[in-house]
């Protein structure tokens, strides 16, 4: 299973910070991060193919829970 991430160029003034970001999860795998697999043009739209995490998005997650600030810096410091 993977997950991806469809991502729309139009939209993006800065695309060179989209191939810096992809440049730096290819070169960095960590058992503790969600892992980038492969990226594909598909029209005007950039679609990651990430490793499959279960529980949905981050944003998702923190938007439901609260967290007190030390444990944001305890996962942050990990």
């Amino acid at each position: 299973q993977v997950a991806l991430k469809k991502m729309p160029l139009h939209k993006r003034s800065r695309k060179e910070l989209v191939v810096n970001e992809i440049r730096i999860m290819k070169e960095n795998r960590h058992p503790n991060i969600v892992n980038y697999i492969d990226s594909y043009l598909v029209d005007e739209d950039l679609w990651l193919v990430m490793e499959y995490v279960d529980g949905g998005t981050l944003t998702s997650v923190l938007v439901r829970v609260f967290i007190e600030e030390r444990m944001i810096a305890a996962i942050s410091r990990e």
